[in-house]
């Protein structure tokens, strides 16, 4: 399968996991520890999700809110989301979730590598 979230090494990334369900850190982060929540089952839309993986998406979003919290104490609050469709931005067609560590004047590290000075700001 082409998916990049259904590859096997994808499995080496692993922060924290549960039946079906994976946590693993973004590889083009918003901002540091920025992680993605994906369900082993390849689906591509939020609406398709099973009620007992929606259950262990919540359990596994409150496990990795507390290992994240435990790495930076700069942290003062988060954005969790999905996106659905590409005119939503998802890029990747494999339903997931974003949990983002948000920070006093944090921006976008995206950004950042786009060498651009135009950055957005948090206050």
């Amino acid at each position: 399968m082409s998916c990049e979230f259904c590859q096997k090494s994808i499995l080496k990334r692993i922060i924290v996991s549960s039946k079906s369900i994976i946590a693993i850190y973004d590889q083009n982060p918003v901002s540091k520890y920025h992680a993605i929540i994906i369900p082993k089952r390849h689906f591509r839309s939020f609406f398709e999700i099973k009620k007992d993986e929606l259950i262990e998406v919540f359990e596994i979003l409150k496990k990795l809110k507390k290992i994240i919290l435990k790495k930076d104490k700069s942290i003062k609050g988060f954005n969790f989301g999905v996106n659905l469709g590409k005119l939503a931005g998802q890029i990747i067609n494999h339903c997931h979730f974003h949990l983002i560590p948000r920070r006093i004047n944090d921006y976008d590290l995206r950004l950042k590598k786009k060498k651009t000075n135009k950055f957005f700001w948090i206050k």
